[in-house]
């Protein structure tokens, strides 16, 4: 999969024109919120993980991290990470591209409890220098999630001490 797939995918939600390709690297969260000028926790990162048949991805905020608790939980599995080799072939994006569009009918997705936080969040492309801002109502229809989910911790100690 390519930028270009991905926009094809988007157009049917009336986005395509809203991918961003930047000139730096955007295949980590850090790397991504430098090239967009925004905090590391609104980047929405896509997580792939092995699935009895075949891989689950989760998009989660920036500074979110998977509890495996709650992951067991939520989908009957161990959270168990696609390996390098295996992200293609499964997602149909590479590692630093992958993102909730344009992927394999059989790849199931979820969204986070944790990117509900901001306004908008910004999920790669298919490229490890791409991003589109969007709400999270629109990550949700535009990812044909299947449902939001809440298998990350982390997070919630950054909004209590921003509430405080």
């Amino acid at each position: 999969m390519s930028v270009q797939d991905v926009k094809q995918y988007l157009r049917q939600y009336g986005k395509e024109n809203d991918v961003r390709e930047l000139d730096a690297s955007s295949a980590t969260v850090e790397l991504a919120a430098q090239a967009l000028g925004v905090e590391p926790a609104r980047i929405a990162k896509t997580l792939s993980f092995k699935a009895p048949d075949g891989c689950i991805l989760v998009v989660a905020a920036g500074d979110a991290k998977v509890d495996n608790k709650k992951f067991k939980e939520a989908f009957g599995c161990k959270a168990k990470m696609l390996s390098a080799e295996e992200v293609e072939p499964l997602t149909g994006h590479a590692v630093g591209g992958v993102c909730p569009f344009a992927n394999p009918e059989t790849v199931k997705v979820y969204i986070d409890v944790s990117v509900k936080r901001f306004a908008s969040v910004f999920p790669a492309c298919g490229s490890a220098n791409s991003a589109v801002q969007m709400t999270c109502d629109e990550l949700f229809g535009c990812a044909r999630a299947e449902k939001w989910v809440d298998v990350c911790k982390s997070w919630q100690a950054e909004t209590a001490a921003a509430d405080a």
